[in-house]
This record gives C-alpha cells, sequence and structure tokens, in this order.
C-alpha cells in the first residue's frame, strides 16, 4: 500500500545521502488538501543528529522522491523549515480498491498492531440479581466491539464476564424472592421491581432461593445479551474461584514478595508503593475478607488467559482504577497490563423527553426494554457513537426512524443501495469481468476517489480503534464511507445511457469494493448488513 511504499522510498534515499533513517518514519495526511496527498516532517527528526540543516536536507529528499522513480508519485515539495509534500496520481487510490476487493470482508483493514498478544476483555459484570439495565447496554456494546476490534488488529482476545455470585448482595436478592413467594414484601434494603414479583412466582417451593434465583437472573441476562449479538467466551463465578482457594493462593504470592504487612489484627496490601493514595486493607481483624481480596486473585487468575487486560467498568468504580492497578504491580505486573476502561452515564430520551423508570425492574430502565423498542442494530450502533469517557444521550425516538437522520439506517441503507446495485446489474445482464480484465484508470471522477480514500482509511480507523480502546473510531469511519457512497450513488450512474461499459464494469468492482468496506466495518460494530431496506 501506499504508506510503506512511501516510507521505503523515504529510507532509501536517505540511505543514498548517508542518513540513518528513524525507527519510524511519519506520514500524515495534511488537513488542507492543497498541500499534497501525504506530508512527512522526517528531514525535521534526522537532521540534528545527521549534522544537517533540514530544510537543505529536506531539498536533497525531494529531489530524489520526485525524479519519477516512486510509484504513483507525481511531486515532492519542499514545505516551511523541511516538511515533504507528497503529490499523488489518482492510480494509488485504484490500489486501493484492488486491495479491498482482493482481500475481502475476511482480510480487508486487518493490521498487526497486537502481534499476536493474547488480551482478555471484561464488560458487564453485573450483579446476578436483577435484569440488565440501559447503562449496561453501553459496556456491553463496548467490550464486544472492542474485542471484535482487537482480534482485526493483530490481538488474540477472549471475552469474559465476572459473576458476583457471593456476598450479602446475593443473600438480599434470594430474601426478596422468598419473601415475594411468600406474599410478603422485601426486607429493608431488598430488590424491588415486577421482576421479583414474576420470578418468584415461577420458583418451585423446595427450589434452593440463592441457587434458583441466581440460575434465573444469569439466564434472563445471558438471553438480554445474546438479543445483542453478544456471546462471552467465560463466565467466570466469584463462589467457585474463593472454593479453589485462589484467595489464598493470592495473598501468599503477595506475602512472598514481601507486599503484605499486618496492623491493628487485619492483613494490608502495601499499595502505596505503587502510587495508590493509601494501603489497603485485605482481611479485616474478624478474619474476613474484603471485597478487594477475590478482585486480586480473580485478576491474578486472569493473567493466565491473557497478557493485556482490559476491565470496562462503570462511572461508579472511578476510585477503584488505582488501587487495581497497585495490586496488578503488586502481583508482578507492568502498569500498563491492566488497562481500565470507565463508561460515563447514558440518559435514554424519546423524542426530547427522558423515559421513565421500567415497570418491570422499578428503579432502573431494562435494556432488554431498549432492545425491544429500537432494535438490536440501533441499539448497539447508538451506543457505539461516542466515545466512553462522554455523557451519552441516546434518543430512541430517532433511532426507530427509516430515515436519513437515523445514523444506523444511513450507514445500513448504503449497504443495501450496493446490493440494490448488484442486483440490477445481474437483471440487466451485465456481468461484472475479472478484475485484473478491468481498466480501473477511468476512475476519475470525485465521488469515486472520495469513496477510495475512505476506504484506504479503514485500516488507521481500526488501529487507531484498538490502541486507544475507542471503537466510535470505526463507527465514524463507516458512517463516513456511508456519506460519501450516498454522494457516488446520486453523482454516478453505474449502469445506463451515457455510461460506457468500461466505465460501468470499474464502477462496478468500485460498488464491490464499497460493500466489502461496509461489512467489515459494520462487523466489527456486530451491527447486521441488509441487502434491501
Amino acid at each position: 500500500m501506499i504508506r510503506e511504499s512511501l516510507t521505503s522510498a523515504i529510507r532509501d534515499a536517505l540511505g543514498t545521502l548517508g542518513v540513518d533513517a528513524p525507527a519510524d518514519i511519519s506520514l500524515e495526511r495534511p488537513r488542507n488538501a492543497e498541500h499534497g496527498d501525504w506530508s512527512s516532517n522526517v528531514a525535521l527528526v534526522v537532521a540534528k543528529s545527521a549534522g544537517r540543516n533540514p530544510r537543505e536536507l529536506a531539498s536533497q529528499l525531494a529531489a530524489f522522491l520526485g525524479d519519477g522513480s516512486v510509484p504513483h508519485v507525481t511531486a515532492v515539495e519542499l514545505a516551511g523549515p523541511g516538511f515533504l509534500n507528497f503529490r499523488l496520481a489518482d492510480s494509488w487510490l485504484h490500489d486501493v480498491l484492488i486491495d479491498a476487493a482482493t482481500r475481502g470482508t475476511e482480510n480487508f483493514g486487518r493490521v498487526n498492531v497486537g502481534r499476536g498478544r493474547t488480551v482478555n476483555v471484561e464488560f458487564v459484570s453485573a450483579n446476578p440479581t436483577g435484569p440488565l439495565h440501559a447503562g449496561h447496554g453501553r459496556g456491553a456494546c463496548f467490550g464486544d466491539s472492542l474485542a471484535r476490534i482487537l482480534g482485526w488488529a493483530g490481538y488474540l482476545p477472549n471475552t469474559e464476564f465476572y459473576v458476583n455470585d457471593r456476598g450479602t448482595q446475593v443473600a438480599t436478592y434470594a430474601a426478596s424472592l422468598v419473601a415475594r413467594r411468600n406474599g410478603e414484601q422485601p426486607p429493608e434494603g431488598g430488590y424491588m421491581g415486577q421482576y421479583i414479583i414474576d420470578w418468584a412466582r415461577e420458583m418451585p417451593v423446595d427450589a434452593d432461593p440463592v441457587e434458583w434465583g441466581l440460575v434465573k437472573a444469569l439466564e434472563y441476562q445471558k438471553a438480554t445479551l445474546a438479543a445483542l449479538n453478544i456471546v462471552y467466551d467465560r463466565w467466570s463465578s466469584e463462589r467457585q474461584l474463593v472454593a479453589s482457594g485462589a484467595m489464598d493462593l493470592a495473598l501468599e504470592a503477595l506475602r512472598q514478595d514481601g507486599h503484605i504487612f499486618e496492623l491493628d489484627g487485619a492483613t494490608w496490601l502495601r499499595t502505596t508503593d505503587f502510587g495508590d493514595d493509601k494501603d489497603r486493607v485485605l482481611i479485616r481483624s474478624d478474619g474476613q475478607p474484603t471485597y478487594f481480596l477475590p478482585d486480586i486473585a480473580y485478576h491474578r487468575d486472569k493473567f493466565t488467559r491473557g497478557s493485556l487486560l482490559i476491565n470496562v467498568l462503570g462511572a461508579d468504580h472511578h476510585g477503584y482504577v488505582q488501587r487495581l492497578k497497585a495490586a496488578v504491580q503488586a502481583l508482578g505486573h507492568e502498569p500498563d497490563d491492566l488497562d481500565i476502561v470507565i463508561g460515563q452515564q447514558v440518559m435514554l430520551m424519546r423524542e426530547g423527553q427522558e423515559v421513565k423508570l421500567s415497570k418491570r425492574s422499578g428503579d432502573i430502565i431494562e435494556l432488554q426494554d431498549v432492545i425491544d423498542e429500537v432494535g438490536s442494530d440501533s441499539t448497539r450502533f447508538t451506543y457505539l457513537l461516542q466515545s466512553m469517557d462522554t455523557r451519552q444521550i441516546f434518543d430512541m425516538g430517532v433511532v426507530v426512524k427509516q430515515s436519513m437522520d437515523n445514523p444506523v439506517f444511513y450507514v445500513q441503507y448504503a449497504h443495501a443501495r450496493v446490493c440494490a446495485i448488484q442486483r440490477q446489474a445481474i437483471e440487466r445482464g451485465v456481468t461484472r469481468k475479472p478484475l485484473a480484465d478491468v481498466d480501473l484508470g477511468v476512475l476519475t471522477h470525485q465521488r469515486e476517489l472520495d469513496v477510495l480514500r475512505s476506504l484506504y482509511q479503514l485500516a488507521d480507523a481500526v488501529t487507531m480503534a484498538a490502541n486507544d480502546r475507542a471503537p466510535h473510531k470505526v463507527t465514524t469511519w463507516v458512517r463516513e464511507l456511508a456519506a460519501v457512497f450516498h454522494s457516488f450513488y446520486h453523482d454516478c450512474y453505474v449502469m445506463g445511457d451515457g455510461v460506457s461499459g468500461e466505465l460501468t464494469q470499474a464502477r462496478l468492482w468500485l460498488v464491490e469494493a464499497t460493500r466489502v468496506g461496509l461489512v467489515v466495518g459494520l462487523s466489527l460494530l456486530g451491527v447486521s448488513t441488509p441487502e434491501a431496506m
């Protein structure tokens, strides 16, 4: 591809001039198109170590690189104190089409920034005491899409849900079920909502309320997640973890490494050694472990499934980040081996009015209700429109509309248009020739080139989304691809009067490349690609 070609040419030119090339050669797309197609500051980067004047070095590089020997390069211009601006022939974009069509939906846009590193992505991990709420939906869609993107970026991801199936919340949940089954109000601090009443009616008289209640809640949560096209690789039980002796093993490992001390009858972890604001209690003076100890044991266990851990947590966990990162370091891992993503709150709206609480759940809005009203695709796409560190307004009235104002409709309709064009070609008896037999040089219209430029940017979008833990960058990319394709659709006929057979063939391949890009982008977001709308 063009970036690799330009990078290699710059490296060779530096060698010819007796200058050592840097490990990474920067190539950027200028914000102002008048400055060219690509720009590099390499002369500024290496000038000092080479003992050269940066502008003079850039001028010499421009002479070498602009002599016609570099594929697609028509001119190299010197700018400012030593920048190089490259102007390219449209043929470089035709190579993008070939790449998309050749690699197809299984490989187009793949990158290898992960280099096979194993990564464990834990997300949602809601208490098994009731339905998932709308806030869980954002973390669910984010975590699942991030894992998909990481896989496309060369990592080996696995997804995990941590079931907090021990502790007071489970006992309170079971007591609430029993009370409702007996026609009584839940105990103080118990779980309310119609779902408790409904589930209590289903619970057999001889059932263990804890065991039955946990199975019921988990089945309901799994069904909701499955409706969003989310299936986990692993469900981990806190009870099983504790029963396995993992807490004792983690505590002993920390003790042997000198991170444990005793004070006032309690057992402490010296997290201040790793940047925490205070040390943390692991075992209270009454001999009972705090919630922090099983969490440490769980993360120690997770490192057996990934050398990189990514936790997706809600906004209420912000204060927990530093102590957990400190614990991971105490276990012998690097700070960057644990990445914690904090999601901000979501406000559900309908035509400008805040959505009221769910009748079923009492004090929450059920995620299943959102899915039932707007559909899985709209739910996922909307949750993935923004960065997780921003507060989100989810307007359910907008995302149910079959109009271009609806972001997911806008993108899916682009795919439907692609499929309509391909169906029309079949109906008209127009067979797409093998790509090698098609002259792509006829693709010179600005709308055509805009589509190809957008397709080229998929790999960059995947790279940034993986590195920044930011699936919304893929969402942004696929919306931009849809926008330029809709413009192409309106301005450039693929078949019909005034369109030569040669141009029809090239445009049919452009349409196919667009289909590949839309399928890849939407699949990374977990959104379907309808063929008609």
